[in-house]
């Protein structure tokens, strides 16, 4: 199994052992060298990898917004189907919270899309780093670019006296720990800042008291322990990545609410405080901006499917013969028409 997953990341290993490599190459000629040019190299992958999923990385936080700020309206669907258990129940229940996705054009699952596809990314890394004394020695084949002897020249080198493929859990070195434990106290706390940033200041009030925050809450204070618990088993390469991608997240989400804040939150306030004291207007991101979006897409859709009624209804329902005598004498074009209509039937018409 190890081995079809190497296969498969393959590419992408090679792929970042030429970007680093790359990287390697300016900061020696500009005069960087030793240990800290390879760490910076892996600050430049890091980079190069952040700036390709930004993308997804703007899809991934407008998403994570609106499942927030809908979950009133989620509270409301399951506060009316609470305590059903038949199938007809459970699936109104289903259909109602499809219908509020579409509505607000939330998808359950885009939040989770950009930490997906990073996550080859980082295990390619991983593959790199984990392998680099097998490669240095000859017991594993070279990574693209990275032959016996540039793995022996990333073997050789250090940051603080710990090398880049070294792990708290696999090294009696005392530098080696301290590093790890630097890194990983770092980690934890550029992920409790950028998760804590997107939980309060940009989420309305009404968002922020339900079960599914106090979820989020837990969750929050229980990510140093995760780091803690797996940091330990990384190289300290992996380290320096996960790291240089949390503060890349951090402060591409700072901007991303500071533009873009989410209505009724105190950086839509803070926003409009800006904006006023430019004398500018401002129009930040809005799910109800989106659900009038769709409903307005939703009128025309059956403005279109009434159109040929309308039709219809406009062309029908012609002048009888009868309905003529009854109303009078006519005056003008109409009257004509009704005179020519009595004259086809034979009927002597008024004068």
């Amino acid at each position: 199994m190890g081995d079809f997953i190497n296969l498969i990341l393959s590419p992408l290993t090679i792929g970042e052992a030429w970007v680093m490599l790359a990287w390697h190459k300016v900061w020696t000629t500009i005069g960087i060298g030793g240990g800290w040019a390879w760490a910076l190299s892996i600050v430049g992958l890091t980079v190069v990898v952040r700036i390709v999923l930004i993308p997804l990385f703007v899809k991934q936080i407008h998403s994570s917004r609106r499942m927030q700020l809908i979950q009133p309206e989620m509270q409301k669907i399951q506060a009316k189907y609470k305590g059903k258990t038949d199938p007809e129940s459970r699936q109104a229940m289903t259909q109602e919270t499809m219908d509020l996705y579409k509505k607000t054009g939330t998808n359950p699952f885009s939040s989770c899309l950009p930490i997906l596809l990073q996550s080859p990314f980082f295990f390619a890394l991983f593959t790199v780093l984990n392998n680099l004394k097998g490669i240095a020695e000859g017991t594993h084949p070279a990574i693209g670019p990275i032959t016996p002897a540039v793995a022996h020249e990333i073997e050789s080198s250090n940051i603080f006296g710990a090398p880049f493929s070294s792990t708290f859990m696999g090294s009696t070195d005392t530098a080696t720990k301290i590093v790890t434990v630097v890194l990983i106290i770092l980690m934890s706390v550029s992920t409790f800042t950028t998760q804590r940033q997107l939980m309060r200041k940009n989420l309305p009030d009404s968002a922020l008291d339900n079960p599914f925050m106090k979820q989020q809450t837990v969750l929050l204070y229980l990510m140093p322990i995760f780091f803690a618990l797996s940091g330990i088993n990384f190289p300290i390469g992996v380290l320096l990545y996960w790291l240089t991608t949390n503060v890349w997240s951090m402060g591409q989400q700072f901007y991303v609410i500071r533009r873009m804040p989410a209505p009724g939150s105190a950086a839509e306030r803070a926003l409009h405080e800006r904006q006023e004291r430019k004398g500018k207007t401002v129009t930040p991101f809005s799910i109800r901006g989106l659900e009038r979006d769709a409903a307005a897409g939703a009128a025309a859709d059956e403005t279109v499917q009434d159109a040929p009624n309308t039709v219809n209804r406009q062309r029908q329902q012609p002048k009888s013969k009868k309905r003529a005598k009854r109303s009078g004498p006519a005056t003008g074009a109409a009257g004509t028409d009704d005179a020519e209509g009595s004259a086809a039937d034979g009927k002597p018409t008024d004068q």
